[in-house]
């Protein structure tokens, strides 16, 4: 069965003859008989009731023809959400997510609705080594990831398309004299334990700190890991010995109790987009219009 035979089928059941459903189809015919005695033989029916004068759909015709209708119908449905696919307006798209400074993801997630209202976002919150590879592999269409330096080898196997950046900020005891300051440098803050977590648990952002303090000529003390940002915060306001973390703005924090959190220095996080090298496609190209509207 094909396609075509069906709607030669329905066609001819429509106009209530062959030369008429030639003529509306554009096509000779012997061409749309021969089409119909081949789905005939295929279906082991007849389809049409046949004399010198008229052509009329038989019993089994007419209980077929709602049929084909819906297997036409679906195919053309088909075949327009396809063509929607192939112009990234409908779809699925699988963006490997972060936790956004403020309502930023949300706003973005708004942007491509508005956009592209078809596209569906598949969110997957994953740790960013996981994250990386997962595009890499073809699991992800594309991730975003704080961090990474916007340069060759900086997520190997992958094209990387800079987005924004946000400040880091710094908590540390309110009692402590660097509480004080309302931006204080890193070379300040060096000589106080700092909470970081390990570099295996974030590699980029471990290496933006240790380089932003190599840059300013430093080098930090280490303190106790960093563990969530809740309860390293609570931590700094309630251990005996002072000691610091740095964080990027999280919407909704609730004031810790003797904890002061103060922008640092000329020190931002960037955020990218990482996506599986070559022209990015037209789902891709929505996400990156919308990213680029919010950020």
């Amino acid at each position: 069965m094909e396609l075509r035979q069906l709607r030669y089928f329905v066609t001819v059941a429509e106009e209530g003859g062959f030369g008429r459903a030639a003529e509306r189809l554009g096509i000779v015919q012997s061409a749309v008989s021969q089409q119909i005695r081949r789905l005939e033989r295929a279906w082991g029916v007849e389809l049409f009731e046949r004399t010198t004068r008229r052509v009329r759909l038989s019993a089994a015709g007419e209980r077929l023809l709602p049929e084909a209708r819906a297997v036409l119908a679906a195919a053309d449905r088909t075949a327009r959400v396809a063509a929607d696919i192939a112009a990234g307006d409908d779809g699925i798209l699988r963006l490997g997510g972060i936790h956004g400074p403020g309502d930023r993801i949300n706003r973005v997630l708004g942007e491509l609705a508005s956009g592209a209202p078809r596209l569906q976002v598949r969110l997957h919150r994953l740790p960013v080594a996981r994250r990386l590879a997962a595009v890499r592999d073809g699991e992800l269409d594309a991730a975003l990831v704080r961090a990474l330096p916007d340069e060759p080898g900086a997520a190997p196997g992958l094209a990387l398309f800079p987005l924004w950046s946000d400040p880091l900020y710094a908590a540390l005891p309110e009692g402590h004299p660097l509480a004080a300051e309302q931006e204080p440098r890193l070379d300040q803050l060096a000589g106080l334990p700092l909470r970081l977590a390990p570099r295996e648990d974030n590699p980029p952002f471990h290496s933006l700190v240790t380089g932003a303090f190599g840059a300013a000529g430093v080098q930090p003390v280490l303190g106790p890991p960093f563990s969530d940002l809740q309860a390293t915060l609570t931590a700094i306001g309630t251990a005996r010995e002072p000691s610091w973390t740095l964080f990027y703005e999280v919407r909704g924090l609730p004031r810790v109790p003797r904890v002061a959190v103060r922008p640092l220095a000329g020190l931002t996080v960037p955020t990218s987009l990482a996506v599986r090298p070559g022209p990015p496609g037209p789902a891709l190209r929505h996400l990156l219009r919308a990213l680029r509207a919010v950020g």
